[in-house]
């Protein structure tokens, strides 16, 4: 029956204009609070739902929100996604996800078609689209407001939500360096990611200020896959000279070191302490589950759809807006003390 319930149905039992309806549904301003409730009751009475193409043509709004990502991590982009998802349903409107791959020559061919063919009211830039300039241009020339989560340049460029990643992995390197692991293996992010460099940058601080050397074979390149922890960390352990501890820079990265380290008959974290980055759902459903930090990735993308939602303006000359959220160290069975404790070598 709901179906078939239109707008003029609402008009009627309210007793106003459909324009009245309209206005009331898409949330303008300078509705007298009486009309605001009498249309609010019929629509609840009526069980009514709006439908948003006609929404969007009786507006200038679209009631669509984007993301645009190029991110391995399923869990990074899932959980960007409930954040955002959640607080657009707050306000009625919806959301679109779009991949792109941010280092093809032809970025901006991916992009034109999205913008030319959806009116959307804003767009979400994950990390590494957050931080390219392509992406960023199209989207100004089509006077299409953005928030980036975890950019790492041009800060000033937009309005941004992110956590500090730099206190974040010194703070992890120095929960493994109380353990007394004073061999510590570190496998970067993806080179395009801010983040990569501020986690780098965390963990060298650490081991500096615990005056460890921090020795180039034991940083390994990775790219936020499984994979390329798998094949970090086997290069990593696969000789006697190993690390004791191993602190990749996301969870897939983590998850691909245990796995090598099941292979190689290494016991975590009795012989092998490993640390992630995120507290995806993997890092729970492994075993022994992961040690990691939660980056609060779903609150960093309500963040910014609610930046979107609410609008993002700054005067001219002003720093544009930004939000910092917490962070939380989350130790679990993949970390314990080192192996060595107690030797003359150690």
């Amino acid at each position: 029956m709901s179906s078939k319930i239109t707008i003029h149905d609402v008009a009627r039992l309210s007793g106003v204009s459909i324009k009245t309806v309209s206005r009331v549904l898409n949330r303008e301003p300078n509705v007298k609070a009486d009309t605001r409730d009498r249309v609010q009751a019929a629509v609840a009475t009526l069980n009514y739902r709006p439908n948003i193409s006609a929404r969007s043509l009786a507006g200038s709004k679209a009631y669509l929100i984007g993301v645009f990502f190029d991110n391995p991590s399923p869990g990074y982009i899932t959980d960007v996604q409930l954040g955002a998802i959640a607080r657009c349903r707050e306000e009625g409107y919806h959301l679109i996800v779009e991949p792109l791959d941010s280092t093809a020559d032809d970025v901006e061919a991916q992009v034109a078609p999205m913008l030319a063919n959806l009116r959307m009211d804003g767009v979400i830039l994950t990390a590494p689209v957050c931080d390219n300039a392509i992406v960023m241009d199209a989207l100004e020339r089509e006077d299409i407001p953005f928030v980036r989560i975890s950019p790492g340049s041009d800060l000033d460029r937009s309005a941004r939500v992110g956590m500090d990643d730099r206190l974040a992995a010194y703070e992890m390197t120095r929960h493994l360096i109380d353990l007394g692991h004073k061999d510590i293996g570190f496998i970067l992010g993806h080179p395009d990611h801010g983040a990569t460099h501020l986690r780098r940058q965390g963990f060298v601080d650490a081991m500096g200020d615990a005056g460890l050397p921090v020795r180039p074979e034991r940083m390994e390149q990775g790219y936020f896959s499984f994979r390329s922890g798998f094949e970090a960390a086997e290069r990593l352990l696969s000789d006697e000279d190993r690390p004791t501890a191993v602190f990749a820079s996301n969870d897939d990265m983590a998850l691909g070191v245990m796995a090598v380290a099941n292979r190689l008959r290494l016991n975590v974290p009795e012989t092998l302490s490993v640390a992630g980055f995120d507290d995806t759902p993997g890092a729970k459903v492994t075993w022994p589950q992961l040690t990691t930090v939660r980056q609060p990735i779903a609150a960093m993308a309500g963040a910014a759809a609610d930046m979107l939602l609410t609008g993002v303006t700054w005067d001219e000359g002003a720093r544009p807006p930004s939000r910092l959220l917490d962070f939380e160290l989350v130790v679990r069975e993949s970390t314990g003390p080192s192996p060595r404790l107690g030797l003359t070598n150690g």
